[in-house]
């Protein structure tokens, strides 16, 4: 008699049955949506309310117009290109001390000559930001900042400072709330990244006569650059979709002269009304989103360990 085989991959399939049904009703079939709609002249206006026996009273579909919402879009009076000027703004003035602070603090804690104590309470500290609400620290740093507030009458005793109506002011309070936020998140993949690297490696460096900074940067930042790269990538993609913290900050004003208006705020503003419009922009994201990952995987993916093939001399 034969024993038969019992196969559990299956239920293995089975258990993912969910998770792409979920993804499929809720990421692929809304990406399509606005593919869709991205070439569509399709507005809603807002200002008529739809009739009870026609729901679609008040939208205005007039069919394919191939380019169109691209070419409004990167206009001026489409804004795109100045929304992401902002965007970029604000997201290196929070990224670049965010990776710098990170860097240190996770070849601080990983370092085990120092031999740091209560390590896991400086860990936690580091990483509470993280969890807490966008809008919790927005509005904490809003009431410290505004005209006549708290850090107003403490630097200035009520001179009407108002940090967040100047315009590199108001960008400087957004880039510092993100670089709270994730600063705590980057170094805890830091560390793990450094963690995982041999220490051998390190141990021959020190033999040699290696200095620490000289094993910073020949061992410790080649051989975390996947990590480095994941951060990099998604820093970016978070950047483009920033909305909660500008908008806590600037208001509907968008901060002075517009300076902390994002590419996501004219999505949200023209969400109900301008579809189409709105559709070209989100593409253009998605677009940018894929190029910056692809780009920057490219660049910091680690080929120092791969010789380089040599061409045949000529006879």
């Amino acid at each position: 008699m034969k024993k038969k085989s019992i196969s559990y991959a299956k239920w293995g399939y089975i258990f993912l049955i969910p998770f792409f049904v979920a993804y499929l009703i809720f990421a692929v079939v809304p990406l399509v949506q606005t593919f869709y709609f991205s070439v569509l002249d399709y507005k809603v206006d807002t200002g008529m309310a739809p009739d009870i026996f026609n729901p679609d009273a008040n939208v205005i579909n007039k069919g394919f117009c191939g380019l169109d919402n691209f070419k409004f879009a990167l206009s001026s009076e489409g804004e795109f290109l100045r929304c992401l000027g902002n965007t970029a703004i604000i997201w290196l003035i929070g990224f670049i001390p965010q990776i710098v602070v990170s860097l240190i603090l996770a070849v601080w804690f990983t370092d085990i000559r120092l031999k740091l104590k209560a390590q896991g309470f400086f860990k936690t500290v580091i990483y509470l930001p993280n969890v807490i609400m966008a809008s919790a620290i927005s509005l904490l740093f809003y009431t410290l900042c505004i005209r006549n507030g708290a850090l107003d009458t403490l630097l200035n005793k009520g001179s009407d400072l108002a940090i967040t109506e100047k315009v590199w002011g108001a960008r400087g309070v957004v880039g510092f709330i993100n670089f709270i936020m994730w600063y705590g998140n980057t170094t805890i993949m830091l560390m793990a990244a450094i963690m995982g690297i041999d220490t051998s490696l390190y141990e021959s460096a020190q033999i040699d006569g290696a200095s620490p900074t000289q094993t910073f940067w020949k061992i410790t930042i080649p051989l975390i650059k996947p990590i480095l790269a994941y951060v990099l990538i998604t820093s970016m993609i978070g950047g483009l979709q920033m909305f909660d913290v500008p908008q806590f900050i600037g208001g509907n004003q968008a901060g002075p002269k517009g300076s902390l208006k994002t590419v996501v705020m004219i999505i949200q503003n023209g969400k109900d009304s301008a579809i189409g419009s709105v559709g070209a922009i989100s593409v253009m994201i998605f677009i940018i989103s894929a190029i910056l990952g692809f780009l920057t995987l490219k660049v910091m993916s680690d080929n120092s360990g791969k010789p380089k093939k040599k061409k045949p001399a000529r006879k």
